[in-house]
């Protein structure tokens, strides 16, 4: 990553500095240039002081009185006003250091998402930089404030880690933005979905990319972010704007029967659930509601292996591993789903069909 040269000359000084430098020179009083210029005394006292600006019109009279190019005179203001603002912006990034020791910024550092740096202030910058924001002031109000609702409707206040969470989230919005989607279409984002469970069904190697490319026709982004320290995040469900949902998962429990379960559960938010509701699966938040989680599992459960196969695996009677292999293709599903799900249940030993159980590894 480029380093901005952030380099502010100490010796920047207000333009009026100039100003009363030349006037002593020529033995011109400020009174008698304020009468050439036709400008108010007080007015060029205050320039001269380093209270006022020198504006346009200033510059292009100072030009006519003392010869000096009105490019001059704007380029000293516009040189003062940058050090002034870089010295307030050096002011805010050292007034951050304690927000900043509250992110788990190795870890960040590690995945990517921060470039190396040394110094409090570069930390502090970077970390400013990810968020697209100006402070930690401007960081609160958006996270736990909820200065701006329609963007980041939920507050994360009463989370216990809102730092890591807003991250981890974040970092999700970033891969998003690396995808282009056509405007969200539920018809045809409802006929990928079968395409999507033979992918379930099949989890090859490619999976993900197939998912990701499936979902993107429906104008659905799905991004996977690594977890974060102490935001345990297995999946999240919000609508970027309008027309786009975010699916964002962690894989946090890398297997197979969990990642698709997780996807098939946000993809219900998005189907039954509208754009205002904000799924943040794997930790508590306001925002929750016990009912629309249920009917989002309800529905994962449908298509990934339902009540009905589940009863008539379960009249079968005693299970051995060609079995559950057979239910499986009949089901069009993965023999994960049903070994997880009576694993859960306590039906079958972790012991059994533990060769169908495949690791998701998606952090590099």
């Amino acid at each position: 990553m480029t380093k901005r040269n952030e380099y502010v000359p100490q010796t920047v000084t207000h333009p009026g500095v100039t100003l009363k430098e030349k006037l002593d020179e020529l033995g011109m009083s400020q009174k008698e240039f304020a009468v050439r210029t036709e400008k108010p005394e007080q007015t060029i006292v205050k320039v001269i002081d380093g209270r006022s600006a020198l504006t346009p019109d200033m510059a292009v009279k100072f030009e006519s009185v003392l010869g000096i190019p009105a490019t001059f005179w704007l380029n000293r203001q516009q040189q003062y006003d940058e050090a002034v603002a870089r010295m307030k912006r050096s002011e805010l990034l050292a007034e951050a250091c304690d927000w900043i020791s509250r992110f788990p910024l190795k870890k960040m550092t590690d995945f990517g998402w921060l470039p190396e740096t040394r110094s409090q202030e570069e930390k502090a910058a970077a970390l400013l930089s990810f968020f697209s924001m100006t402070s930690s002031k401007a960081w609160e109000n958006f996270y736990l404030s909820q200065k701006l609702k329609v963007s980041f409707r939920i507050s994360l206040a009463h989370y216990g880690e809102p730092y890591a969470i807003s991250a981890w989230l974040r970092q999700g919005e970033l891969q998003a933005m690396q995808l282009d989607a056509p405007a969200f279409d539920r018809n045809v984002f409802l006929e990928v979905l079968a395409e999507i469970k033979k992918v379930m069904a099949e989890h090859p190697d490619d999976y993900f990319t197939r998912l990701q490319r499936l979902c993107l026709d429906a104008g659905v982004k799905v991004v996977h972010t690594p977890c974060l320290p102490k935001a345990p995040i297995h999946g999240s469900t919000r609508w970027l704007n309008d027309h786009t949902p975010l699916i964002q998962l962690s894989a946090r429990y890398k297997q197979n029967d969990r990642f698709w379960f997780t996807f098939f559960h946000e993809v219900g938010h998005i189907i039954l659930h509208g754009r205002k509701y904000i799924s943040i699966e794997g930790v508590q938040h306001e925002a929750a509601n016990d009912n629309k989680e249920v009917e989002a599992d309800e529905f994962a459960v449908e298509w990934t292996f339902s009540q009905e196969e589940e009863q008539e695996v379960l009249r079968h009677g005693k299970l051995n591993e060609q079995d559950i292999l057979d239910f499986a293709r009949k089901f069009g599903t993965h023999p994960a789903m049903i070994i997880g799900r009576f694993q859960h249940k306590k039906l079958l030993p972790y012991s059994v069909g533990r060769q169908f159980m495949k690791s998701v590894h998606l952090d590099k």
